[in-house]
């Protein structure tokens, strides 16, 4: 797996603020909610309505370089599918999308958890590389594929 730096030093929120998708005043909420409860900013300012999924899937992307992609439309081969365990898919929020030789692609919405993408490679062993997803989308595409078993 090949590790990501930082594309630019901006934090996630400071990103949002210059987007226009949230205000200083939201992010500093946001922020106390982080401190108090836990959980990932992102997570956070989804819960509280002040982002969309997309909007902090975008900003991972702009903040590290992983490229951005919507499932909603994507057809995945059913080997791949089956490359990934569902327990780990759904453990780590993340789906295989395409597999070239010993090349898998996973979308995630999570791309620096470098742990769930350590298993996968693991566990295919494959070289894993990433794209951004939105947990919604992945996780509406694990059911597609994986089927409704919780």
């Amino acid at each position: 797996m090949k590790y990501f730096k930082k594309t630019t030093k901006k934090q996630l929120g400071e990103l949002l603020v210059e987007r226009g998708i949230i205000s200083h005043e939201q992010l500093n909420l946001a922020i106390d909610q982080q401190k108090e409860k836990g959980g990932l900013l992102g997570e956070v300012l989804v819960d509280m309505k002040f982002a969309t999924e997309r909007d902090i899937a975008q900003a991972l992307t702009a903040q590290y370089g992983f490229p951005y992609l919507p499932l909603g439309n994507y057809e995945i081969d059913q080997e791949v599918i089956n490359s990934v365990p569902e327990n780990i898919c759904r453990q780590h929020c993340l789906i295989p999308i395409d597999k070239i030789g010993k090349s898998l692609t996973l979308a995630m919405s999570n791309p620096m958890n470098m742990q769930a993408a350590e298993d996968v490679e693991l566990v295919t062993n494959c070289t894993v590389q990433v794209f951004v997803s939105t947990a919604t989308e992945i996780k509406q595409t694990i059911e597609k594929y994986y089927g409704n078993k919780e």
